[in-house]
């Protein structure tokens, strides 16, 4: 399961501005975005894939749980130069025939953890979210989470040996500690090292809450914050079939927009890379 707004940000930044269409018309996005989703799947070696996207930045119902949730994202909006490129690579990726799943008013973190929430197991979860990380179950979900290194394979284990708490307890762990990335002041006097050991002691917020451990202002944040920041997992969608018989699925589109954009190498990489999956 592909964050694609994690991947295509990435790829945005990480790939050279030289890359153009013969027009001149920006391509390192698109070019970046099918190279790097080309390179995931043959290095994973998935049965089944599908990216997710966000239909909504900043849902206007988390805001009005968290004033503050991911206010940085009306600061530094979307780059100018990635616009025009988003719907190409959606383009691209309808006429391969790689599955992409949204939903209005949620973000691509509610929908990855909806579909794992209906998914056989395992699952790969590829972001460098760090939200969902309260997604992760043993062994059976990990992150691949993108470190300057390359990938790191987070589970339960590693979640545990950063942060000291369980996966599941991520989030609290965020809410209690704050985290500027996400918006969250965190409460009062607590830090990581604190917002973990409340956790060993209490389990959870809500245990904490039961226990009448905080003020009337910070147990108003936390009850908020518990509604605004974990991933929904209850989203009403069908899971993709994460595969098709042969790639790509319409090959005159496909290559069409190869052209157009001059990414036929890495239309063709990501093709040959979704063909070799394994059966």
């Amino acid at each position: 399961m592909v964050d694609g707004s994690s991947a295509i940000f990435r790829a945005f930044y990480g790939v050279p501005q030289t890359f153009r269409a013969d027009d001149g018309f920006l391509v390192n996005a698109i070019r970046g975005t099918l190279d790097r989703l080309a390179s995931v799947v043959t290095e994973r070696k998935p049965q089944r894939v599908v990216m997710t996207t966000d239909e909504d930045w900043r849902p206007d119902w988390r805001v009005e749980l968290l004033p503050t949730y991911k206010s940085h994202r009306v600061a530094e909006p979307v780059p100018p130069l990635l616009i025009p490129q988003m719907p190409v690579i959606m383009d691209l990726l309808g006429a391969i025939g790689f599955d992409v799943v949204g939903l209005d008013d949620y973000e691509a973190e509610d929908i990855i953890a909806s579909l794992a929430a209906k998914a056989d197991r395992p699952i790969e979860i590829w972001s460098g979210d760090r939200d969902l990380f309260s997604q992760i179950r043993d062994s059976d979900v990990v992150v691949l989470y993108p470190e300057k290194t390359g990938l790191a394979v987070v589970d339960d284990g590693e979640v545990m040996k950063r942060y000291s708490v369980p996966a599941r307890a991520y989030s609290d762990f965020a809410i209690l500690r704050g985290d500027p990335s996400d918006g969250l002041p965190g409460v009062s006097g607590v830090g990581p090292k604190k917002a973990a050991d409340l956790i060993k002691r209490y389990g959870s917020i809500q245990g904490m809450l039961d226990a009448s451990l905080f003020g009337a202002s910070d147990s108003d944040y936390l009850r908020r914050a518990q509604k605004a920041v974990p991933p929904v997992t209850t989203l009403a969608l069908e899971l993709p079939s994460g595969r098709r018989a042969g790639y790509p699925e319409h090959p005159d589109r496909a290559a069409q927009l190869g052209r157009r954009y001059r990414v036929e190498s890495s239309v063709e990489r990501l093709v040959n890379a979704l063909n070799a999956m394994v059966r």
